[in-house]
C-alpha cells in the first residue's frame, strides 16, 4: 500500500521491505542485500520509512513463531495419518507423576513416550480425557491427550503438537472416527484426521488405540489461512452461552465474542435477528456442518446435544465456524429425523429462518449421494478394516473375528441409514401444531429432567382418575427439575395453561425463576407459587413472530425443600385467534 502512493515510477525505498513481507522467511536475506548506498536519504518519508520498520519486524516475528507450523509439517502430518504404518507407543509414567495424575487426573504431567522402538519424546504432557461414557482411570484403558510441546518446545509428533489416544470403548469397530472425519472434510467442514496405535502404558499392553490430530495450529492452518482466532471447546453437554474454554487464540479473553453470537440469536425481532447472525456466522458452513451432524446420526453432536464440537471465530473472514468432535457413536439411530428443529442455539436459530431451511433442505439433497445408495462408505469401511485387521489377528485372532462381525454390523447400519435418508428425501418438513375448534391443545408426553441425582419425578394417580406428576426435592436441598415438551408451533400469540400445587416448597431464586412455575425454554417467568398452596390456575404467555418455530413447554420446579404438583391434564396450550381479513 505504501509503495502506491509514490506519485512517480521511481521504486520505493522500502520496495525490498515489502517484498520481505510476501516472503517472510526470507527476510533476512533480502534486508542485508538492501542497496543502502543507493538510497535518496534526503527525499525519504521517515514517518513511513519507521512504519514499514515497524511492519518488516512484525514480519521477522512471524517467521520465527515456532507455533506457525510450516506447510513440510502441515504435509508431514497429513502423511502420517493418509498414508502412514500404525505405531507401537510405549508411554512410560514415572511414579511421583503418576501419583499427581491419579490427584488430578485433567491436569498435565510429564511422561515419556517410545515410537517403535526407534524414536523417543521426552517431557511429553499426558493427561485423561474422556466423560461419562468413556472416561476410564490410568489402572484400566483410559483415553489419554498428549501435547509434545507444552513441556519441550518445538518438540512434534509427525507435525503435531498435540494427539490423542482414544480407548473407543463406544465404538468396538475402532473406524468411526476415521470414516465420519473423512466424509466431514470431503465436504468442507474442517475435522480431526484419526488413525490407529497399539499402546502400552507402563509395560502393560492397553491393546488398539484411535490415535487423532488434536484441536491445534497445525490444525488450525491445515484448513484457515489465520491460525491466531479464538478456538473454544464446546465442553461436555454446554451450548455457546456457557462458558466455554478457550483452547487457543490471541482474540478476547472474556468470552464477548460467544457472547455476541448468543445474543444475536435471541434477538426478538426475526429480521434484525437473522442479519445479525448471517454478519457473524458462516451460514453456509454452518448448514453444511448441520446436514452432515444429523446425516450421520450424530446425536451427541452440536446439534442434538450441545455436546463434542468446537467452534473458531476466524480472524480473517470475521466469520464463526464450527467443528466436529466425538464421533464414536455414529449411524446409531438409523432412522433418526434429518427434518425436526434441532434444539441447540444456532441450529435452531438457523432453521428458523425459511430461507436457511429451504438451503438446508438443498443441501441435504445435494450431499444424499454420499450416503444413498451406501456403495462408497462401504468400500471405504472395507479398507480401513483391512488396514487393522492384520494387527488385531497378531494381538488376539478371537478378538479379529469378533471385529469382524462388529464392523459388518457397521456397514448394515449404513445401508439402513442410506435408505431412511432416501425415504426422508421426499418427505415434507414438519407441520405446526394444530388446535381443536376452542383454539386449545391438551400436550402429552412430558419428558423428565433433573439437574440433582436425588431429586425424585413421579406420576401419582389421584382420587377421580386425575393423574399428577409430582417433582419431590430431594436431601441434598438443590432441586432443579422439570416436565419438558418441544412444539412445533406457527407464528401467533399463545398461552400456556397448568394447574398445580405446592407443598412446604421453599423457593430457589435465579434469573429464569423461583419456586414452581411455567414458561418456555430461555424465557423467564414471573408466575411462581412457594410454601403450600391449594390448587392453582397459572398462564405463561408469549408471541411466536417466525413463520415456524420450535419451542419447548417447560413446567418446573426450582426449590431447596418441598415438592410440586402438575395436573397432567391441565397442561395445554391455547392460540389466540388470527385476526380476520376483510374482502370487499
Amino acid at each position: 500500500m505504501i509503495a502506491q502512493q509514490q506519485s512517480d515510477d521511481r521504486p520505493s525505498e522500502f520496495e525490498e521491505i515489502r517484498r520481505c513481507s510476501i516472503g517472510p522467511r526470507r527476510c533476512f536475506l533480502d534486508w542485508r542485500g538492501l542497496d543502502w548506498g543507493g538510497l535518496d536519504w534526503g527525499g525519504l518519508d521517515w514517518g513511513r520509512g519507521v512504519l514499514c520498520l515497524l511492519v518488516f519486524m512484525t514480519f521477522s516475528v512471524v517467521a520465527q513463531d515456532p507455533s506457525v507450523p510450516s506447510e513440510k509439517v502441515l504435509q508431514q502430518s497429513r502423511e502420517f495419518f493418509v498414508s502412514g504404518s500404525i505405531p507401537n507407543l510405549r508411554i512410560e509414567v514415572s511414579a511421583t507423576e503418576l501419583e499427581k495424575l491419579n490427584a488430578e487426573n485433567r491436569t498435565y504431567v510429564r511422561c515419556t513416550i517410545h515410537e517403535d522402538d526407534t524414536t523417543t519424546y521426552k517431557n511429553v504432557a499426558i493427561k485423561l480425557k474422556g466423560a461419562a461414557g468413556s472416561f476410564r482411570d490410568f489402572d484400566d484403558r483410559p483415553a489419554l491427550t498428549l501435547n509434545v510441546q507444552k513441556f519441550q518446545k518445538g518438540q512434534t509428533f509427525h507435525g503435531l503438537s498435540k494427539f490423542h489416544l482414544n480407548n473407543s470403548v463406544q465404538d468396538e469397530t475402532c473406524l468411526q472416527e476415521q470414516l465420519c472425519g473423512d466424509l466431514f472434510r470431503s465436504v468442507g467442514i474442517p475435522a480431526a484426521y484419526a488413525t490407529h496405535a497399539r499402546v502400552w502404558l507402563n509395560g502393560r499392553d492397553v491393546g488398539l488405540y484411535v490415535l487423532k490430530e488434536g484441536f491445534d495450529k497445525t490444525f488450525l492452518k491445515r484448513h484457515f489461512e489465520n491460525a491466531d482466532g479464538n478456538l473454544y471447546d464446546g465442553g461436555f453437554v454446554q451450548d455457546i452461552d456457557a462458558e466455554l474454554e478457550k483452547d487457543s487464540g490471541i482474540g478476547v479473553d472474556d468470552r464477548s465474542d460467544l457472547a455476541e453470537l448468543a445474543e444475536a440469536c435471541r434477538i426478538p425481532e426475526p429480521e434484525a435477528r437473522w442479519k445479525r447472525v448471517d454478519e457473524l456466522l458462516d451460514v453456509e458452513q454452518f448448514i453444511t456442518f448441520m446436514a452432515m451432524e444429523l446425516m450421520t446420526c450424530h446425536w451427541d453432536g452440536y446439534c442434538q446435544n450441545h455436546n463434542n464440537y468446537r467452534l473458531y471465530f476466524d480472524p480473517s473472514g470475521h466469520k464463526v465456524h464450527f467443528f466436529p468432535h466425538g464421533m464414536d457413536q455414529m449411524f446409531g439411530d438409523t432412522g433418526a429425523s434429518i427434518l425436526d428443529y434441532p434444539n441447540s442455539i444456532v441450529a435452531a436459530t438457523v432453521l428458523q429462518n425459511t430461507a436457511w431451511r429451504a438451503r438446508y433442505r438443498e443441501r441435504v439433497n445435494e450431499l444424499l449421494p454420499r450416503f444413498s445408495p451406501a456403495d462408497q462408505l462401504l468400500e471405504q469401511v472395507d479398507v480401513l478394516h483391512q488396514r487393522i485387521r492384520p494387527l488385531l489377528e497378531a494381538m488376539d485372532p478371537q478378538r479379529a473375528i469378533e471385529h469382524d462381525h462388529q464392523v459388518e454390523d457397521l456397514k448394515q447400519r449404513l445401508i439402513a441409514r442410506g435408505e431412511s435418508l432416501q425415504q426422508q428425501h421426499d418427505q415434507p418438513d414438519p407441520a405446526p401444531l394444530e388446535f381443536d375448534e376452542s383454539g386449545s391443545q391438551v400436550i402429552a408426553d412430558w419428558a423428565e429432567v433433573a439437574e440433582s441425582e436425588d431429586t425424585i419425578i413421579e406420576t401419582i394417580e389421584l382420587p377421580g382418575e386425575k393423574k399428577v406428576q409430582a417433582i419431590l426435592c430431594g436431601k441434598s436441598g438443590h432441586c432443579i427439575a422439570s416436565l419438558r415438551r418441544r412444539v412445533l408451533l406457527a407464528q401467533g400469540d399463545y398461552t400456556f395453561h397448568a394447574m398445580l400445587r405446592t407443598i412446604n416448597v421453599t423457593p430457589m431464586e435465579d434469573e429464569k425463576g423461583s419456586g414452581a412455575g411455567i414458561r418456555i425454554s430461555g424465557a423467564e417467568r414471573a408466575n411462581h407459587l412457594e410454601n403450600s398452596t391449594v390448587w392453582t390456575r397459572l398462564e405463561f404467555e408469549f408471541t411466536v413472530a417466525e413463520e415456524v418455530k420450535d419451542v419447548e413447554l417447560i413446567a418446573e420446579l426450582r426449590a431447596t425443600h418441598g415438592q410440586a404438583w402438575f395436573q397432567l391434564d391441565s397442561l395445554r396450550l391455547s392460540r389466540k385467534s388470527a385476526p380476520r381479513m376483510d374482502h370487499e
